[in-house]
């Protein structure tokens, strides 16, 4: 299997290669050369199947020449040994938990397949450069937390995570180091971005990515929409909370691989660019704008990396694509409203993340009826937002014995500004 960029075709890497390189040369996301299909039977098996299962069977296509079925089989097993489990929250609605890992929230999945396999696939020192919002710094930090030959350097924006989140991923210590940035999410990306691109850098210091830019971070996730059809026995709605789309582009893409389904939510918050953009009434391009921070503070994207993908995955047809796709925002206001509802009424405590996945669910029945079992992704534990939580719900939702212990530590991180030239001092002189 070969991976193209999708800014330049002509640009081509093995799976081993492109995980390596994180993002093309010419700032293109690798996506597949070709999307393999999986008979109906497979997604609907009566066998008795872990996640793990499904996982070889999807991704073996893909890493083939460089990592084998079993040697999947063997990695995902150890990524997935935490339950995913669904949730029903109300009759037919169903909360898929993926905040069972090690950082409780579904970017362990991603991150530690990530870890695992580039310590197979190669030797070479290199520099894990990644950009957070959230989540994804604290299941980068747990996933490569001490891995021979690998450096973490995590970029976030101060002030725009919270307590708990940047507390995971400034006392890690070792072989992570956590760069505290005065700017929005969007600029960490930019400068990460761009540091890909600078050669001289690389001369110096191999870098590669752990954001969702990257396919090995991107397509393990498919694997948990398969275990949530297998357990349902049925194609369902799914709602995803979005920010970089990397995680509905992976529900995407086994929807493409031959899953059935029954439609998918995009769930965003006021950063509302790609609701706007997937309205059937749309007829231009997308608009980057600025983020803007809100209590969803992982989905406070301007300017989604995974549009590409998004778009690639209907073979990038729009018309198709806002015609499949629906959009969907939700501002903190009514955020606040959901999860005050859904304690009083199911209850059932939910991130403000899952809140907005949760409303546009609801949405999307309103609009089109719900004769199929709706599921929404709950891509984090409340505790991890528990003043925002409470503030709504008047509860404090139980903290996990393992997001306890970061609490106690003192907090360590590099303060640097929103200049691509602060962060290329940095790894320099480091």
């Amino acid at each position: 299997m070969q991976f193209s960029s999708l800014s330049d075709s002509n640009i081509k890497r093995s799976f081993a290669d492109a995980v390596v390189e994180g993002l093309a040369p010419d700032k293109g996301l690798y996506f597949p050369d070709h999307i393999p299909e999986l008979p109906e039977s497979f997604w609907f098996s009566y066998d008795d199947k872990n996640p793990w299962d499904f996982g070889a069977e999807m991704l073996a296509p893909y890493t083939e020449g460089c990592v084998t079925k079993t040697e999947l089989r063997e990695i995902l097993r150890d990524v997935l040994n935490f339950p995913i489990p669904l949730h029903e929250i109300e009759r037919g609605v169903f909360s898929l938990e993926l905040f069972h890992g090690p950082t409780s929230a579904f970017k362990d999945v991603g991150a530690r397949f990530l870890s695992r396999v580039l310590s197979r696939i190669t030797n070479r020192r290199l520099t894990i450069l990644v950009a957070t919002s959230g989540d994804t710094g604290s299941a980068v930090a747990n996933g490569f937390l001490n891995v021979p030959n690998i450096d973490v350097v995590i970029l976030y924006p101060s002030g725009r995570i919270s307590k708990i989140q940047e507390q995971q991923l400034t006392t890690a210590g070792a072989n992570i180091v956590a760069l505290e940035v005065k700017g929005s999410f969007d600029q960490c990306q930019e400068m990460v971005k761009t540091a890909f691109l600078d050669t001289s850098l690389q001369s110096e210091r191999s870098l590669t990515s752990a954001n969702s830019i990257n396919i090995a971070r991107w397509m393990p996730q498919s694997i948990y929409y398969a275990w949530a059809t297998y357990q349902l026995g049925r194609p369902a709605v799914f709602s995803v909370p979005s920010g970089n789309f990397g995680n509905i582009a992976a529900g995407l893409l086994a929807a493409k691989m031959g899953m059935p389904v029954a439609g998918f939510v995009a769930a965003t918050n006021s950063n509302d660019g790609m609701e706007k953009y997937l309205s059937p009434d749309c007829d231009s391009d997308f608009e980057p704008r600025q983020s803007v921070s809100t209590m969803s503070n992982a989905m406070d994207v301007g300017d989604p990396s995974n549009r590409p993908r998004v778009e690639a995955l209907y073979n990038n047809d729009l018309a198709k694509m806002r015609d499949a796709l629906f959009g969907y925002s939700l501002d903190d206001a009514g955020t606040s409203e959901v999860m005050a509802a859904l304690s009083d009424k199911s209850n059932y405590l939910v991130c403000p993340h899952t809140a907005v996945g949760y409303a546009g669910l609801k949405s999307y029945q309103s609009k089109f009826g719900n004769a199929d079992p709706g599921v929404v992704l709950s891509t984090a534990h409340p505790a991890k937002f528990g003043e925002l939580v409470e503030g709504a719900t008047h509860i404090t939702p139980e903290v996990p014995l393992h997001l306890t212990e970061c609490l106690s530590k003192q907090k360590q991180s590099v303060v640097i500004s929103p200049t691509y030239e602060a962060l290329k001092t940095y790894l320099l002189s480091a």
